[in-house]
């Protein structure tokens, strides 16, 4: 792969010494010394390094090699495009609609019975707050549910995407202006999701989800 796009030495170090996640870094000076580049320039792209999450800082560990999570480098990106206007959440919902029908039928065929169990806990667990006195709006069951069923694809990009649109639904504070039927609506498409998956219908559970976007993409956009 050219890395020639790649604008900086500290990542350049990283992929070209092989620094596997775990791993501990030298100091920046043996580095600058190994690379011939300074320590203040080193330190600048350090600075860029940990904000993609590649790797962290941490007293008396020093830096370490992180795990690549594309939803960490993505979601500053994300919602700094939101605050200031220049995007709007409705374009992210459409993007996000988009890779979950496209990547449905790799996804569903990937599900464990497990996950199937985990699926229907959630819809009964969402269903209790709904249900229940006082009411709660089941933000963290809609979240799972929906990463649960894309959860076990072998795809940083997708996956990192998908948690990058649920951070920003959360921050963005949406659920504050739904009303109570779009709630019972969205769990009731999910509920059938559910079944449709349980069944091994993955066609059916695919039509059920795009009815769902379909039906509520006027009301709301987390569907």
């Amino acid at each position: 792969m050219r890395l020639d796009k790649l604008d900086s030495d500290f990542l350049h170090y990283l992929i070209e010494h092989h620094v596997d996640p775990g791993d501990k870094l030298p100091s920046l000076n043996e580095i600058g010394d190994a690379m011939g580049v300074s320590v203040g320039k080193l330190r600048e792209e350090l600075a860029v390094a940990r904000g993609l999450g590649v790797v962290s800082v941490r007293p008396r560990l020093g830096i370490q090699r992180e795990p690549f999570d594309f939803a960490e480098a993505v979601l500053p990106a994300i919602l700094f495009g939101l605050a200031t206007g220049e995007a709007t959440f409705a374009q992210l919902s459409r993007l996000r609609r988009t890779i979950e029908t496209s990547f449905w039928d790799e996804a569903v065929v990937c599900l464990t019975a497990d996950d199937r169990l985990h699926l229907r806990d959630l819809v009964n667990r969402a269903w209790g707050k709904l249900r229940g006195e006082p009411i709660h709006i089941p933000n963290a069951e809609h979240r799972q549910l929906h990463l649960t069923i894309f959860g076990r694809l072998n795809n940083p990009f997708v996956h990192g995407l998908l948690i990058a649109y649920w951070d920003a639904y959360d921050a963005s504070e949406l659920t504050r202006f739904q009303s109570y039927q779009y709630w019972t609506d969205v769990w009731s498409y999910h509920e059938q999701i559910v079944d449709a998956l349980c069944a091994d219908d993955f066609e059916r559970g695919r039509q059920l989800l795009n009815e769902h976007f379909a039906l509520l993409q006027t009301e709301a956009v987390a569907a």
